[in-house]
């Protein structure tokens, strides 16, 4: 799961950084609304953390020109401003959400798990398929009950597609959405990592659909 913090204030956008990280998120980000812009509008993210108050460009209008381009992913808006009217601004721009700082990371964290939930259509911080189990919330995954050891990357790919189980991921859209913008992507990784999933969890629980990817298979069954 990838997520894009755009935020001026430097030791803040270094806390939300550190702080997405180390919950399991691949993350980008930027430190002016032009540059928050282009981002947000040419890469695929789960979910934004998007300041209002930016350089060279605000966020309400790079809210509005994401949403006039029908960029669809979650965005949670940060804002100093306690005026209720800013607030309704926000939500009225295409905002999902808002925290007005100061605030808690736990509580930002909390809201940014929800965010994704619902827009892959799952209401429960729990998801399940077959005997595997993810919690969002403590970012551990079980099988049958006992806990499964993952990597960071392991734990990417599985959420990604516990998150949207039942439909085709290509490896095209897993890297696009496992790994930050720095990083040196390789679509042959998927396999690997496909891979050692398989060798921690039932093997027929992710299936290949050969010439398009890979998909959650809750049910059971055959290797396509």
């Amino acid at each position: 799961m990838r997520v894009l913090v755009v935020e001026d204030d430097q030791d803040l956008n270094r806390q939300l950084v550190d702080a997405l990280s180390g919950a399991g998120y691949a993350v980008d980000s930027a430190s002016d609304g032009e540059e928050g812009y282009f981002l947000g509008d040419t890469e695929p993210y789960d979910l934004v953390i998007l300041d209002i108050g930016l350089p060279k460009m605000d966020g309400i209008s790079i809210l509005e020109q994401w949403r006039r381009s029908d960029r669809k992913m979650p965005v949670i808006i940060l804002t100093a401003r306690d005026r209720w009217s800013d607030k309704v601004q926000g939500i009225d721009a295409g905002a999902d959400d808002y925290l007005a700082k100061p605030f808690h990371m736990e509580e930002l964290l909390a809201r940014a798990r929800a965010q994704m939930r619902r827009a892959s259509g799952h209401a429960s911080s729990e998801i399940e398929c077959g005997s595997v189990r993810l919690d969002t919330k403590s970012a551990r995954v079980t099988c049958d009950g006992t806990q499964i050891k993952l990597t960071s990357h392991e734990y990417r790919l599985l959420a990604y597609l516990m998150h949207h189980n039942g439909r085709v991921v290509s490896r095209t859209e897993l890297v696009e959405h496992l790994y930050d913008q720095d990083f040196d992507r390789d679509s042959n990784t998927i396999e690997v990592f496909i891979g050692r999933l398989r060798k921690k969890i039932p093997t027929d629980v992710i299936e290949t659909v050969r010439g398009l990817g890979y998909r959650m298979s809750c049910g059971g069954g055959d290797e396509a």
